[in-house]
């Protein structure tokens, strides 16, 4: 399936959590945060206001955008208002 944002949207891989810490103790999934970065996978067509390009990698609001599955992963659209930073 093939998803194409509208204005100022954006498409966003979610990226998962690390299960393990760094002292080796293991996070059950239901004490796990939210994620709050992904990988922009899609932009939108308004390109005045859309500041991030395909395969940014990016931190955004904690409850931001609509989660949608693409072949099996979550993805979110959100709006361009809901990005904090570009990660580099």
């Amino acid at each position: 399936m093939k998803i194409k944002p509208l204005g100022d949207r954006v498409l966003v891989k979610i990226e998962g959590m690390e299960e393990k810490t760094a002292g080796g103790i293991y996070i059950p999934q239901t004490a796990q945060e939210k994620t709050q970065t992904g990988v922009v996978v899609a932009v939108g067509d308004d390109k005045d206001v859309i500041k991030v390009k395909k395969g940014d990698r990016i931190m955004f609001d904690k409850y931001a955008g609509t989660t949608v599955a693409i072949e099996g992963d979550d993805h979110l659209i959100m709006k361009m208002d809901d990005i904090l930073v570009i990660i580099e």
